[in-house]
């Protein structure tokens, strides 16, 4: 189906298959990274900017696998324990006033599989500024550990819902401290 100018319809785009990762430090609370503040075409406030590692899922990879490799990317991380993998998918589409320049305009949104993980390293193994070993361009300037209650009000409100279903299949996880 095709629009009034020849453009394919938001709705007859397939969405991006990609993964999220809930990191849970020991007091269970969640690893957050604030967006770079380059501009962001989804937020020019910067009202939203903070968010969990997510990323897409590489041609043949699996999502838990993606999930590890995303987590690495973004933060530097590798000591982890998986705690549980959401139930579904959950997906999210773009504005219509960023759809046709995010991704080239080949996709409506993103459908998201979301993988919880307990943080088992220590903090410096945390390295926003130079993800991968350096190997990585930096997708977060700053980070922190915030409770999970909060994370659907920090994202940006189209993906909001996303969040909302994310806390809520782990919201077991949330608050329960890991004895060293």
């Amino acid at each position: 189906m095709r629009g009034a100018k020849g453009s394919q319809l938001r709705t007859d785009l397939p969405y991006r298959s990609c993964v999220g990762v809930m990191l849970l430090n020991k007091a269970g609370r969640v690893f957050i990274g604030r967006r770079r503040s380059e501009p962001n075409i989804h937020d020019t406030t910067g009202s939203y900017a903070w968010q969990m590692p997510q990323g897409g899922i590489d041609p043949g990879e699996a999502p838990y696998q993606a999930a590890l490799r995303e987590l690495y990317e973004e933060t530097s991380v590798r000591s982890v324990t998986p705690l549980m993998e959401a139930p579904e998918w959950y997906s999210y589409d773009l504005p219509s006033v960023v759809s046709g320049r995010a991704w080239r305009g080949r996709y409506r949104g993103q459908t998201q599989r979301w993988f919880a993980f307990r943080f088992e390293g220590s903090e410096a193994e945390i390295n926003v500024q130079q993800p991968g070993g350096g190997r990585h361009k930096p997708e977060f300037d700053e980070w922190r550990w915030e409770s999970m209650e909060k994370l659907p009000e920090l994202i940006i409100p189209f993906k909001r819902p996303v969040y909302e279903n994310v806390v809520a299949a782990f919201s077991d996880l949330a608050g329960v401290p890991v004895e060293d």
